[in-house]
């Protein structure tokens, strides 16, 4: 049959009237979930900065952290890279934000016979005597960063009644085992003066 046969049939009338427009869109149940879903995403963020923070509270008998002395002495090694997080020692999930030590920044590491002297860009600097110095290593991760295998220098130091090893990543990985070398031999040279 032709459309024309059809039509004249009657029955291309009845296709006619299901034929219909589309639906017009419901725009206030369209804007009521936006509304929802921004006021949910809005909820967990403020619920992630209230655990930032109460983490901080909890955190609280952190000591200051020292500043670098007026004349640390000539530069051992020096190192261009990213700040990724200070944790408790041996806890590589337990990030330590009291301070400023949970910041993630850029950084410019200095080791001289005084201590390792971190100064990051946009967030607190703060200066590791050789004396609270524990253990340099290579690692994969630390808290909410992990890496390919001896990706990140990993610093163990002494703070207050706290073992805190704190994670850099140089801009050049090559110079991590330079650093751990360095470091870890002048650890042991202060244990070795402290022991006579």
């Amino acid at each position: 049959m032709t459309p024309a046969t059809l039509l004249a049939t009657g029955f291309g009338a009845d296709l006619a009237a299901e034929q219909k427009s589309a639906e017009v869109t419901d725009w206030a149940a369209r804007v009521g979930w936006l509304v929802g879903l921004a006021l949910f995403v809005a909820l967990v963020y403020w619920l992630m900065r209230e655990g930032w923070k109460w983490r901080g509270t909890l955190q609280g008998d952190l000591p200051e952290l020292p500043s670098a002395p007026d004349d640390p002495g000539p530069a051992k090694l020096s190192m261009s890279g990213r700040y990724h997080g200070s944790t408790t020692a041996g806890q590589w999930l337990d990030r330590i934000v009291a301070h400023g030590l949970g910041t993630r920044s850029r950084v410019e590491l200095t080791l001289t016979d005084a201590g390792l002297d971190v100064v990051r860009p946009g967030a607190a600097d703060f200066f590791v005597p050789t004396g609270q110095l524990r253990e340099a290593r290579l690692d994969k991760g630390i808290a909410g960063k992990v890496l390919t295998e001896g990706g990140l220098l990993v610093v163990t130091w002494a703070h207050g009644d706290r073992l805190i090893d704190s994670g850099f990543r140089s801009d050049h990985a090559a110079e991590h085992n330079e650093w751990v070398d360095v470091i870890n031999s002048m650890i042991n040279k202060t244990e070795t003066e402290g022991a006579r």
